[in-house]
């Protein structure tokens, strides 16, 4: 108990947490503050303290999921929250050098998280995509975008959000009629269809789910869009031919850091002489780093974050030429909050199609994650890439001219993913 006291202790300080002990001791930690519910929580039994102290990354997300840490005041996001929003990623004093033992020991645990190897990548995509279609039915928007929305007002609807992205998205590209596409990770097919029905482009979706797979080819046969929207299931090692455009949305933190430059050369070799590439991505805001133990176990196996500075650094040697970055700050948190609240509605649902301990663990990865783009060191990067450095207006007016134009049309309906 000592050690997660004093872990307690230095984490809470913005808001009340209560802590009820198997023993029936209760201690209490950090302040009242504005906004903030108090959170309490208890122990099921003596050892769970003692596992959290030893291994906070991974011990507290599976006591929550074993339900040997019940959340009795508030849920499982406001105690995520009360965690680590006490010292967000702004914050901090003077920075100084780090040790170089610690620097040593960050290099070395890197390497180690940052192993992707091409004959597990099938099964790391598997582990997480190729869930019960009704699960991601219950949380995400109609067309099933599982990935950051674009809020150009953060009261707007997931749906409305969603189809925002795309358009983003879609003016970055530059499109025309008739351009050939390649999508690298494509989902269960909604934006390589949207980009058809809005451009009249041709569109190649590429994934490693069997289950996006089927869904997609299902999708685009019943819009009788077929002959124009492909979708096969492949890596994109084995991907060739030239396309116009290259988008690739979500995938990118399955690559791995050893294979990023192998990523960014077969996209320049699959790439137009004057074509355009709009790679969106989960980010850090600071430098490298490595996956948290939990996620990687539970979530995302062989999934990596990267820093700009890893994205930007693989991508020079191929000389593609990042012709606009943006960094979408507080997008993400956004998004998450949606699917967060859909997924604590239809608890029910989620239980039955798995079980208890299924729904507490989801809801701790979303928990996670929101406040990781909240107040931790995540963001999306989107970054505009040519091989050519005329392949575009010299300024940006006309992605504002693009967006504005396609957020104006009526969306078509397009079948359902489910």
């Amino acid at each position: 108990m000592f050690l997660l006291d004093q872990l307690l202790a230095r984490a809470v300080r913005a808001g009340e947490l209560t802590v009820t002990y198997a023993d029936g001791r209760i201690a209490r930690y950090g302040q009242p503050a504005p906004g903030r519910a108090p959170v309490a929580i208890r122990f099921a039994d003596r050892a769970t303290p003692g596992r959290i102290a030893r291994n906070p990354r991974i011990g507290a997300g599976e006591a929550y999921m074993d339900g040997r840490l019940i959340v009795e005041q508030g849920d499982v996001l406001d105690l995520v929250r009360l965690i680590r929003g006490g010292l967000p990623f702004e914050t901090g004093g003077r920075l100084e050098p780090p040790a170089v033992w610690r620097r040593a020991l960050g290099a070395v645990a890197g390497r180690i998280d940052r192993l992707n190897w091409s004959r597990r990548a099938r099964r790391n995509v598997a582990h997480h995509y190729d869930l019960s279609d009704g699960l991601y039915d219950l949380f995400l928007d109609a067309d099933r975008q599982y990935s950051c929305a674009y809020f150009t007002d953060p009261a707007q609807s997931l749906e409305t959000a969603q189809a925002d992205k795309k358009a983003h998205i879609a003016a970055k590209l530059a499109l025309a009629p008739g351009q050939s596409v390649l999508d690298i990770g494509c989902g269960w097919g909604g934006l390589a269809l949207y980009l058809h029905r809005v451009a009249g482009v041709d569109v190649l979706g590429i994934t490693l789910s069997h289950e996006q797979l089927r869904v997609a080819r299902r999708r685009a046969a019943e819009a009788g869009v077929a002959d124009h929207v492909r979708f096969e299931l492949v890596d994109y090692r084995d991907v060739s031919g030239r396309f116009d455009r290259i988008v690739s949305v979500g995938m990118f933190e399955h690559v791995g850091p050893p294979h990023y430059r192998t990523f960014f050369r077969q996209c320049r070799n699959l790439l137009a002489e004057d074509g355009v590439m709009l790679l969106h991505t989960i980010g850090r805001m600071g430098g490298p780093g490595v996956t948290d133990s939990w996620t990687s176990k539970y979530i995302f196996p062989g999934g990596y974050i990267p820093a700009l500075s890893e994205i930007v650094a693989a991508s020079e040697p191929s000389r593609l030429i990042a012709a606009d970055i943006e960094t979408l700050r507080l997008h993400y948190a956004l998004t998450i909050q949606h699917w967060y609240d859909r997924t604590v509605a239809r608890r029910a649902e989620i239980e039955a199609l798995y079980d208890a301990r299924f729904y507490r663990m989801w809801c701790f990865y979303l928990a996670g994650a929101l406040t990781a783009f909240e107040s931790g060191g995540l963001c999306n990067y989107q970054l505009q890439y040519v091989r050519d450095r005329r392949a575009l207006p010299i300024t940006r007016d006309y992605m504002a001219a693009a967006e504005a134009r396609l957020r104006a049309a009526p969306a078509p309906l397009v079948p359902a993913p489910a």
